[in-house]
């Protein structure tokens, strides 16, 4: 596998890492963590999954594909919880989630 090949889904995955990191802290610092429990472990979860997807298809890994399947569906699940919620950071982050997700599952075949 050439990295060349993943060149959309590590851009991708990338945009979701920071916007799951950047919608984490937000909610972390609003003033409500409790109720945004939910929200914010989705976040973070799937920040280390995309982060650690990139570097898998950045190195040409076998494993890749595989685990941005798993990938996608991190993301869907984060962009449900995160649609729920009214914050910008969150519609955001809920947009960056499926854009990754559809483009993960697309790569994984």
């Amino acid at each position: 596998m050439q990295q060349t090949d993943f060149t959309d889904c590590i851009a991708a995955c990338q945009t979701c890492f920071v916007a799951c990191e950047h919608c984490a802290a937000s909610c972390l610092s609003e003033g409500h963590a409790t109720e945004m429990a939910a929200c914010i472990k989705l976040d973070r979860d799937c920040a280390d999954l995309c982060a650690l997807s990139a570097a898998l298809m950045a190195r040409g890994s076998a494993f890749a594909p595989a685990l941005c399947a798993i990938c996608a569906q991190l993301c869907e699940a984060c962009a449900a919880e995160c649609a729920r919620h009214d914050a910008e950071h969150c519609q955001a982050c809920a947009i960056a989630c499926r854009q990754c997700a559809e483009i993960c599952r697309a790569m994984a075949g």
